[in-house]
């Protein structure tokens, strides 16, 4: 999944939550947590390996269950502790995800469970000079991009639109939460700025 689509699918997942266990929408900060917690891992690993050589592939320590676990748990327990336990629930699910939905591509194109990436340092992924972050988005970017302007909708294409269209719909039905937040933390900038 590209960043965005781990972003959408994490709020679509947390916002269902807020639904069925809070009866409510997710709060402004909460949201901004699941979608921060959603890309995360590739923010860390993509930029270790493919911008400072770190790991051999973008698939290492923040991809690994063995690290997902612990740091999920401490979010929480973190959370609580201050009384914001909807923050921990927001970082539980939207880290979580994002290794979901790395699985699930291969899952629709092959019909098969891979999970070897979620494994580090079990299990090392092999991966290829990308030559810096730029580069390497553009690298994995273009067939994306050859297959959207085909128009040819394979089944995993179909997925990430339906998903897409869901998120977007439910956060503008929950009041587009995170708008707000954007916007003060633009206004905060600009004011130390000037």
């Amino acid at each position: 999944m590209w960043p965005w689509e781990h972003a959408l699918f994490g709020y679509l997942v947390y916002s269902a939550v807020c639904h069925a266990h809070y009866r409510d929408a997710p709060g402004e900060y909460e949201a901004a947590v699941v979608l921060i917690a959603s890309v995360l891992p590739d923010v860390v690993d993509k930029t270790l390996a493919w911008q400072f050589d770190v790991f051999h592939s973008g698939y290492a320590l923040a991809h690994s269950i063995f690290i997902t676990v612990p740091l999920v748990t401490i979010a929480g327990l973190v959370a609580r502790e201050y009384g914001r336990p909807a923050l921990g629930l927001a970082f539980a699910i939207g880290y979580p995800l994002h290794l979901v939905g790395d699985v699930i591509p291969s899952y629709i194109s092959s019909g098969e469970w891979t999970i070897s990436h979620l494994l580090w340092p079990v299990v090392i992924i092999e991966g290829r000079d990308h030559g810096g972050l730029l580069e390497g988005f553009r690298h994995n970017f273009g067939p994306y991009l050859a297959e959207v302007l085909a128009l040819e909708p394979t089944p995993y294409l179909l997925v990430q639109v339906g998903i897409a269209l869901t998120a977007v719909g439910l956060w503008i039905v929950d009041g587009w939460p995170g708008c707000r937040l954007v916007v003060r933390w633009n206004r905060l900038l600009y004011e130390r700025l000037s």
